[in-house]
């Protein structure tokens, strides 16, 4: 889901970003990538009828502002007909902003959530759960305190119910680390740390990214990429292409 990164399937991945380097090209690899991986098996006679018991969103994306016209005109150039898949109910976008009455309430939000992925029967297929954005939560309103119950109870459902789970973090103030993020750092397994290219702009590399492991994780064979030796990026209009440092020609 996040090649080349080889991140297992069931965990919990913190994203850090700065206004700079935006990691929004992760999550939509991460959500066209369950979409085709889905897609694919469906088209498998016996695992169709299985993966049709457990009717169901595939995706859950949660967000205080969604431009759905982004997504679908990026979700296209990487070959995903998102409009179709937000119709059949494949993929499910949740305005954690508003809810019922127009009143903001994550407990109503988790409740929601909760139900959809703990009723998920099909565990043949990726089923991945993206909050983007913890920082936006605070900005509109919500209690820091409410905001990490909300992230932790998420996180228990989909570790229960076997589902990825995604969480970005915009950083304000680089190399600092305030207690909310701290937090995030102490429960995730996985983080993808983006950043942008402070030695000045490039236009052949548009930012960096490390992989660190998180607290929770356990010791396993995910080969981690130090801060040292990150992975550089370059975007193109189809997605990504990586490369080591130094070797831009070198694409992965």
């Amino acid at each position: 889901m996040f090649s080349p990164f080889d991140i297992p399937s069931g965990a919990f991945t913190l994203i850090t970003d700065e206004l700079s380097a935006p990691a929004d090209f992760l999550l939509h690899g991460a959500v066209n990538a369950c979409i085709k991986e889905h897609a694919t098996k469906a088209r498998v006679p016996g695992l169709r009828a299985k993966s049709e018991s457990g009717a169901g969103p595939t995706v859950l994306v949660l967000s205080s502002s969604v431009d759905l016209a982004r997504w679908k005109a990026i979700s296209s150039k990487q070959n995903v007909n998102l409009a179709q898949h937000l119709t059949n109910g494949t993929v499910k976008f949740v305005d954690v902003a508003c809810e019922e009455g127009g009143e903001m309430s994550l407990s109503s939000v988790f409740n929601s959530i909760s139900a959809t992925v703990g009723s998920s029967s099909d565990v043949l297929s990726e089923r991945l759960v993206i909050l983007d954005d913890v920082s936006t939560l605070e900005w509109i309103g919500f209690s820091p305190l409410d905001i990490m119950r909300f992230v932790r109870a998420l996180r228990i459902s989909c570790h229960k119910a076997n589902w990825t789970f995604i969480v970005r973090y915009h950083v304000v103030t680089p190399n600092e680390v305030d207690e909310q993020l701290q937090q995030l750092l102490g429960i995730c397994t996985y983080h993808l740390d983006v950043r942008p290219l402070y030695s000045g702009r490039s236009g052949a590399v548009s930012g960096e990214i490390a992989l660190h492991r998180g607290a929770a994780a356990r010791q396993d064979e995910v080969k981690l990429i130090k801060r040292s030796g990150s992975l550089q990026y370059r975007l193109l209009d189809t997605g990504p292409v990586y490369f080591q440092k130094g070797t831009s020609e070198g694409v992965l």
